[in-house]
């Protein structure tokens, strides 16, 4: 009986339990520490589906070798969901260890499921999640309450782990066949585009709400004091803090050191309240 028979035999060794340790091992958890330019988060996608694999081929010690290899290759998704391709990755060597499939089509679902995955998963962790997270956080912190950034780090954390636990069981039991079809619906970029709109609708919220920079400046003309704050807020009501979000994310965009945009937050601040110029 030859190896790959003998794993056609055995398939079924992978347990819930095999599955719920995979969803929160080293290489899960740790998806952006060994982050590298080359190959980026492949050291720890391989890493979280390593014993699985070696369970699933512990009788065909090749067909292991080829499984980390294959899964070496380039791999860069939302870290959050990484476990979800971890989960369809881990269900089609179960087909390949049975001869069922070619694991070059791995390879092809990989690269897939990357792109779109990450565009919803960045439009529900960097451009909504996060953002009501930090608007809580920053909220609750500019009162004084301790409890901000806490809450933030707990809630952040949760959030990101528990959905991670979650979507490792889904990707396992959707396979190649249901990831193919999510694809080919159009789904994924309706979500993306709906949870990017709502994300920006909370970071308007959030510039308006959290950056309180108005002018005092005023002039006198034909008689007539003319209050500068007073016309910008006619014209668009909050137009200063939006100016000055715009501002920071053009630097950030070329690249210019946060660190120095927060200095020269600083001296801009500081000149501006000395010379009656910002209120």
């Amino acid at each position: 009986m030859t190896s790959k028979e003998t794993m056609g035999q055995e398939q079924g060794l992978v347990t819930r339990k095999d599955l719920r340790k995979m969803a929160v091992n080293t290489g899960a958890l740790g998806m952006e520490y060994s982050w590298n330019y080359p190959r980026q988060m492949n050291v720890a996608f391989c890493l979280m589906i390593e014993p699985i694999l070696r369970k699933i081929y512990r009788n065909d010690p090749d067909g292991y070798a080829k499984a980390l290899t294959r899964h070496m290759a380039f791999f860069n998704i939302t870290p959050q969901l990484a476990p979800f391709v971890g989960g369809v990755a881990v269900s089609m060597e179960e087909k390949v260890a049975k001869g069922e499939m070619e694991g070059e089509a791995i390879d092809n679902v990989k690269a897939a499921l990357m792109g779109p995955l990450s565009g919803v998963g960045d439009s529900i962790f960097l451009g909504c999640i996060r953002v009501i997270a930090v608007a809580v956080g920053v909220s609750l912190a500019m009162n004084g309450n301790i409890l901000g950034p806490i809450l933030f780090f707990i809630g952040m954390s949760a959030y990101a782990l528990g959905l991670s636990y979650y979507v490792y069981f889904m990707g396992y039991n959707s396979g190649k066949t249901s990831i193919t079809k999510l694809l080919r619906s159009g789904l994924v970029k309706n979500v993306s585009e709906a949870l990017g709109a709502l994300g920006m609708m909370v970071l308007g919220a959030m510039v308006a709400a959290n950056i309180g920079v108005t002018t005092p400046l005023a002039f006198t003309v034909g008689g007539s004091e003319i209050v500068l704050q007073t016309i910008l807020d006619s014209i668009l009501p909050k137009m200063l803090p939006l100016l000055i979000f715009f501002g920071t994310y053009r630097l950030v965009v070329k690249g210019k050191k946060s660190t120095y945009i927060i200095a020269g937050m600083f001296v801009v601040g500081i000149l501006g309240s000395v010379l009656h110029i910002l209120g």
